[in-house]
């Protein structure tokens, strides 16, 4: 690239930026920035710096033929501009993306330390909702960021309605552990287990109707170490949960009103739900990932 080859050439003649800077009327900012990449001289200074270096344009440039005229040189630097506004694009939103990380795994690590030293119950159980909360509200607004999804894209309504839905859980999950902890409501041993049974019914269900619409991302869905390295094996995985999830939730409420283990129906339910599909697109994986080395 050109901001490399202004780099070379000008260590190569043992001059200082300020010192090329002053022989091309600029400041010496203006040859930093050449050189980081961050923008690139005009036509008619990339001819002035190509003689400055004793070098040919095309060296200057990168290319592999000479450019002979003023339009083709000034094409050729469109073209690297282009380039290199699109680098930085991508630069800058992949720094801003590691920034809305960082506040998530900040609210996440509050969450947990705020679960460890606050020992009255309503109040920790508030806080950590609050933390988890915020989480949950800096993912929502900047889903297209993460996930590398642009807000045209359909798909990202389809994450948007899966926030929704996980902050709606988690909001009823805090109330209702408020209200219990605070003994403003109890709850008997069956209601319990009958709510429990509704919630995850809920979560199998809804999870069942979005997953084959979700987009491939490494923020939402079945997350497992191979659904996240190969997008077809993230299309397949979430196909199967749509496919199992309405079966899975017949099968646990009829198993929750006939077997007396409510604890062991769920965990079985649950294991299979996230099992089959998890093993299903593992062998998938392999299958492609063999196949690839093969080749």
């Amino acid at each position: 690239m050109i901001h490399e080859n202004i780099k070379q050439f000008r260590k190569a003649k043992g001059m200082t930026q300020e010192e090329l800077a002053v022989k091309l009327n600029v400041v010496r900012q203006t040859v930093s920035k050449w050189e980081k990449g961050l923008s690139v001289p005009d036509a008619d200074v990339v001819i002035q710096l190509a003689d400055l270096l004793g070098v040919s344009v095309h060296q200057l440039l990168g290319t592999s033929a000479d450019t002979d005229t003023t339009a083709q040189l000034s094409e050729e630097l469109a073209r690297l501009n282009e380039q290199l506004a699109k680098k930085n694009l991508r630069e800058k939103r992949i720094q801003q993306a590691n920034q809305k990380r960082g506040w998530i795994l900040l609210s996440s690590f509050l969450a947990m330390l705020v679960a460890l030293t606050v020992k009255n119950e309503v109040v920790s159980i508030l806080l950590v909702g609050a933390c988890v909360l915020a989480a949950v509200v800096v993912l929502y607004r900047n889903l297209a960021l993460l996930t590398s999804v642009t807000t045209e894209d359909m798909k990202l309504g389809v994450l948007r309605t899966t926030t929704f839905f996980n902050v709606g859980v988690l909001v009823v999950g805090i109330v209702l552990a408020v209200l219990t902890a605070s003994d403003l409501v109890t709850i008997s041993k069956d209601g319990e287990k009958l709510l429990a049974m509704l919630l995850v019914s809920c979560v199998m269900l809804f999870a069942g109707i979005v997953s084959p619409k979700l987009p491939y991302n490494r923020h939402t869905g079945l997350r497992l170490p191979w659904t996240v390295q190969d997008e077809d094996t993230w299309n397949l995985a979430h196909k199967m949960i749509g496919y199992i999830s309405l079966p899975v939730v017949l099968l646990y409420i009829a198993c929750t009103f006939t077997i007396e283990d409510f604890e062991l129906v769920t965990l079985t339910a649950m294991v299979v739900w996230i099992g089959v599909p998890g093993v299903i697109s593992y062998v998938f994986y392999r299958k492609k990932l063999y196949g690839k080395l093969g080749k």
